[in-house]
């Protein structure tokens, strides 16, 4: 199976690394780092789904790609 595509960016508000993923709804989170954001994002993503599943909720396939890629065929 195809993973999500997660977004890490510098946040100037926060100071600090926000890392998203944006085929799971409000799915994201915060490090100080790149690698920090990215080690907290993978554990809200199975947070996000074990919820979605307790809940009975569809799982969103995996979908979406960065525009550059969208433009690359």
């Amino acid at each position: 199976m195809k993973d999500y595509h997660i977004n890490i960016f510098y946040s100037e508000e926060d100071k600090g690394y926000i890392a998203d993923i944006p085929d799971l709804e409000a799915c994201s989170a915060f490090g100080e780092t790149p690698e920090e954001a990215l080690r907290q994002v993978e554990i809200a993503k199975k947070a996000w789904l074990e919820a979605a599943r307790a809940a009975g909720r569809p799982i969103p396939k995996p979908k979406y790609k960065p525009v550059i890629y969208q433009a690359a065929k």
